[in-house]
């Protein structure tokens, strides 16, 4: 006969944190439906152990989802990113990590909306992760604000829309932006939609002066002929992407 492996005696803050680590995955398969006898079963221990801990499932399941959406880790790994990387590498790992964090807790979304719908401080939980993870983002982008048309905060904000995007499929409306990778959702963000040419030499690689693209780092100092009328040659709407060369090669 099978016995619930028991797992030893612990102080009640390392039950209370093993009863957490436990609930969380059964968050994510289960969403709210889970019951606290999967959830003893997860942490191997007796039923009526959770309610030594916790006064209720409902305060069980809110600890749980304000440890998986805790910033933390996030802010950890996108802190050390090495601000030597060019700014696109940079930009390409910060996305795998917060994308990968994202998809993780995808399920979670669903799960506080009605137990948690009057909780101010859970909401102000979520809202504060965000703005956190934000800061950390910009800080990523920081050494390359020069090269940006919007702030970092700015560029920060809309990065984490795209890689929302990427993982929410409702925010698309029918469109399904789930096959894009990091790399795609990096460039979408500097580049825009205009394909570029894989041919263009790259001067991270093969040491030609960095020209700024026009596109992506500021406006040029030459209006286009598009807009004017003054050179005879199309503009790249016309006839193609620039010919100025990205300084930065994709991830």
């Amino acid at each position: 006969m099978n016995r619930r492996r028991r797992v030893p005696a612990m102080a009640p803050e390392d039950r209370r944190a093993a009863l957490i680590a436990a609930t969380i995955p059964l968050l994510r398969e289960y969403g709210a439906a889970v019951s606290t006898r999967q959830i003893a079963e997860a942490a191997g221990v007796a039923e009526g152990t959770i309610f030594g801990v916790f006064p209720d499932k409902a305060s069980l399941v809110r600890a749980a989802l304000m440890s998986a959406f805790d910033p933390r880790h996030a802010l950890d790994a996108l802190a050390a990113i090495p601000a030597s990387a060019g700014l696109r590498a940079r930009l390409c790992e910060a996305v795998t990590i917060l994308r990968t964090r994202m998809s993780a807790n995808a399920n979670l979304l669903s799960v506080p909306k009605e137990p948690m719908a009057d909780d101010a401080e859970f909401r102000e939980h979520m809202l504060d992760s965000r703005r956190r993870i934000q800061v950390a983002l910009a800080e990523v982008m920081g050494p390359d604000r020069d090269r940006l048309r919007r702030s970092p905060d700015d560029a920060a904000q809309l990065l984490l829309m795209l890689i929302a995007v990427s993982v929410h499929r409702g925010f698309g409306a029918g469109a399904d932006f789930a096959d894009m990778e990091d790399e795609e959702i990096v460039s979408v963000l500097l580049d825009g939609l205009l394909v570029r040419p894989s041919s263009l030499p790259d001067p991270e690689v093969v040491g030609s002066s960095p020209v700024p693209d026009s596109e992506v780092v500021g406006a040029s100092p030459v209006s286009g002929p598009e807009v004017v009328g003054a050179s005879p040659v199309p503009g790249p709407e016309l006839v193609g992407p620039s010919p100025i060369p990205d300084p930065e090669s994709p991830c």
